[in-house]
């Protein structure tokens, strides 16, 4: 680990990107051979969707790479691109009416851009507290002046849910970039690539185990795979997977798992949540009519982020605070 830790900048990143794209590479081959041999056979549709898993994480290592690659200005440009396609998505498929236009502009035309020039100011403080308190007392406050009180409550509730989960949630990871430490300078972009590895590690062994283990469903009408048990063995998988990353974080090892711990619990159960809102919608994916949402399924792909990201990211923050 010391010799590991000891590698430059530019070091470090070429090995992570090496193992990542050899793995995903292998992995690829792996699943792709099989799939053209039980093309015509009733086996090709577990190959699919193995094939479709690929293609995320290969979105989700490409997407990275360019984050790497543009810096923190672009990266942070990138995710605020990510968050507009997510909420598109969400309101999309959610019940609105005329009257909640003011607040639709208000969310993706001012608060998304501020949201996001807040992450890039590095004015963390403010960027906690923005949308949960101010943008959330001023969405209602539009929707009555509009004058129509027909489903009230429901609606706000909808667009101030949107806005959390897809502008909120998402711009902690970007923030991510931006964090400094004692002799951490200008790795901020190895902790949004540990985030992003332990959320998607726990949430392929929690849907692994649930079709392993025998299935207890904790809610049937949302999802029956989902178990304490699958989820229990994602999230000590990705704590695992946090240990073995230890070398490009500033943790020591025990912090590095509790790290993985949380991210990858916290994801499992983000996505989850977004499975109930994904029936109370009527779809199976955001993005399964991309005639109608104007992406393909971005919202399934970034669900588990935008629930794990600002846990990780507040927990990170605390432990700067009380780092020597």
């Amino acid at each position: 680990m010391n010799a590991l830790r000891s590698l430059g900048v530019e070091q470090q990143v070429a090995l992570l990107f090496l193992i990542l794209f050899g793995l995903l590479s292998l992995a690829s081959i792996a699943v792709f051979v099989p799939t053209l041999r039980a093309q015509h056979s009733e086996q090709a549709d577990p190959h699919l969707r193995q094939l479709r898993d690929l293609r995320a994480l290969w979105i989700g290592t490409v997407v990275f790479w360019l984050s790497w690659m543009s810096g923190p200005v672009g990266a942070t440009l990138l995710f605020g691109v990510f968050s507009f396609l997510a909420l598109r998505e969400f309101i999309t498929l959610a019940h609105t009416r005329r009257s909640d236009h003011r607040s639709l502009i208000l969310a993706f035309f001012i608060v998304l851009p501020l949201q996001y020039v807040l992450v890039g100011l590095r004015s963390f403080d403010l960027f906690s507290v923005f949308i949960p308190v101010y943008v959330f007392l001023a969405i209602p406050v539009l929707s009555a002046l509009a004058g129509d009180p027909e489903r009230f409550l429901e609606r706000n509730a909808k667009i101030q849910w949107g806005i959390t989960v897809c502008v909120f949630g998402l711009s902690h990871a970007p923030a991510l970039l931006l964090l400094e430490f004692p002799n951490y300078a200008g790795r901020g972009a190895f902790l949004l690539f540990f985030l992003v590895i332990v959320a998607a590690s726990a949430q392929i062994v929690q849907e692994l185990a649930s079709r392993w283990l025998r299935r207890r469903p904790v809610a049937r009408h949302i999802d029956r795979s989902f178990s304490y048990r699958a989820w229990l063995a994602g999230a000590l998988v990705a704590a695992l997977v946090g240990a073995l990353l230890v070398w490009i974080t500033p943790f020591r090892i025990w912090q590095a798992m509790l790290m993985g711990l949380v991210a990858g619990a916290c994801g499992t159960l983000g996505e989850f949540v977004m499975k109930a809102l994904k029936k109370d919608a009527g779809v199976r994916y955001w993005g399964n009519q991309s005639s109608v949402t104007g992406a393909v399924g971005l919202l399934d792909r970034v669900a588990p982020l935008c629930f794990a990201a600002p846990v990780f990211f507040h927990s990170v923050r605390w432990y700067s605070s009380l780092a020597p």
